[in-house]
């Protein structure tokens, strides 16, 4: 991938990594392993989503993540920026997409997927509107346009351009496909404006959008690639050997979280996120939790699938990418902390 945004981060990474090593130092001397059944850290510094839950997030509000307490520190709208925060000490943990995810640990950053926390299936997924009266019919009508999207070198342009490459479109023809890059809860409102030709939209963005009417689904994530999930949360290879107890705690937690939402009907679901966002007072409209309809999220507790990584993996061979293609399956991800890793087993 030649994602600009992705290149940076990259670059960005490779020098903080540098000065990473020790930044759990302080979080070590406050840990209390006797008092706590051998847990580590106490405390998950994290990124958010505006208007959103997560399922850390869930599981503490459920009582499941105790004695572990999570720290908000901001909100992020790019997997591969919030990987980058946890990657360099910034924060424990982040999630991305995991082509992303394979790009960054390809070009050295030492994290590990332990846990799915986003996918797609017939419910949730993302979408590539158009407004309705607009001419675009297929991926040959693309050339020349803008496609808005949360961030370059993730999810989204991954499947933007596998839909260009099943659409026929040679290289030079893809590269005449300009991303745009845009917060997620504007994006909408740039196609309306004209200001792109086409906008990705997912969940309960893409629902509120066709409420409203007037767009029109040249395509999906989930038509070209099926259920399958498509996001993990990482931690840095170092956190997880000097945290083990901590991490076990967390994706166990997170995992009946998933469980829980899936499990639940959805009416409760949405009440429980409503509550959740009220409580936490980060000033933040949470109108679009009515649209919630499913996890979206393949692998039971969110254990992750071979193929998750994989199918990923062989696509960024197939575009040329050598590192990425040489990375083995077993440094990418890990489900020896999940629960319900057995009972996802085929």
């Amino acid at each position: 991938m030649r994602g600009r945004a992705l290149h940076v981060l990259i670059a960005v990474m490779s020098a903080a990594l540098l000065t990473a090593g020790c930044s759990h130092d302080s979080k070590a001397a406050s840990a209390s392993s006797d008092k706590e059944g051998g847990i580590e850290t106490l405390e998950l510094r994290y990124q958010g989503s505006t208007g959103a839950v997560t399922y850390p997030e869930l599981a503490e509000d459920l009582g499941y993540l105790a004695p572990i307490k999570l720290k908000w520190i901001g909100n992020t709208t790019s997997g591969p920026q919030d990987i980058q925060t946890a990657a360099t000490g910034q924060s424990d943990f982040g999630g991305a997409f995991n082509g992303a995810i394979i790009k960054l640990i390809s070009a050295g950053a030492p994290i590990k997927s332990v846990i799915s926390y986003y996918g797609m299936d017939e419910l949730s997924y993302s979408g590539y509107y158009v407004l309705e009266e607009s001419p675009i019919k297929s991926a040959k009508d693309l050339i020349g346009k803008k496609v808005g999207m949360n961030t370059l070198g993730a999810h989204a342009e991954f499947v933007l351009k596998e839909y260009l490459q099943r659409g026929g479109l040679t290289e030079e023809e893809i590269k005449q496909v300009t991303l745009v890059a845009l917060p997620p809860v504007n994006t909408e409102q740039s196609l309306r404006a004209n200001q792109i030709d086409v906008a990705v939209l997912g969940g309960i963005l893409r629902d509120r959008a066709l409420d409203r009417g007037g767009v029109r689904q040249l395509f999906s994530d989930y038509e070209l690639f099926g259920a399958q999930s498509a996001g993990t949360i990482v931690f840095t290879n170092q956190f997880i050997k000097e945290n083990p107890n901590t991490v076990n705690k967390f994706v166990e937690a997170t995992a009946k979280a998933i469980e829980w939402a899936r499990t639940q009907p959805k009416e409760t679901v949405i009440k429980r996120y409503e509550e959740i966002i009220k409580k936490r007072g980060r000033q933040e409209d949470g109108s679009n939790l009515k649209y919630w309809k499913s996890t979206s999220i393949a692998g039971k507790g969110g254990t992750i699938r071979e193929e998750e990584f994989e199918i990923w993996r062989k696509w960024l061979e197939t575009s040329g990418d050598e590192k990425a293609s040489n990375v083995k399956i077993e440094d990418l991800y890990t489900n020896e902390f999940n629960p319900f890793k057995d009972e996802d087993k085929k």
